[in-house]
């Protein structure tokens, strides 16, 4: 059973809050992005920023151990970070309230996909994200 597109994307607005909190409890401003998602231009679901450092967020919630994203939303990621120099990347809440970072440096690219797994080796906690 697949879960109602407004459930989804009110799950989705949740997290992203949850990013913006943990953002600026460690020190950094953040933001999240107006009509990330549903603009004709793409832009992340966040960014944030401390003493010139960058980043750029494309969060994601997932109900298993795995996350799937288009290899579209990704590459539309590296092009917005790259124009506007920031570092790109994937955050993933799992099943288990498990909040994880990976860099778009570290994804794997299949032929229509990018799969993010609470097991992949190149996955960061937030407090080595923010280090």
């Amino acid at each position: 059973m697949s879960i109602p597109y407004s459930r989804r994307k009110s799950k989705g607005s949740v997290f992203e809050r949850q990013l913006i909190k943990m953002f600026w409890d460690s020190g950094w401003a953040a933001s999240r992005v107006a009509g990330s998602g549903s603009s004709s231009f793409f832009s992340p679901d966040v960014i944030a920023g401390k003493n010139g450092r960058v980043i750029v967020i494309e969060a994601k919630v997932s109900s298993s151990k795995k996350k799937y994203l288009t290899k579209e939303e990704v590459l539309q990621l590296k092009k917005f970070s790259e124009i506007f120099g920031a570092e790109a990347w994937i955050a993933v809440k799992f099943k288990n309230n498990n909040v994880k970072f990976v860099s778009l440096n570290n994804v794997v690219f299949t032929d229509k996909s990018v799969v993010v797994s609470e097991d992949d080796p190149f996955l960061f906690s937030f407090e080595e994200l923010i280090e």
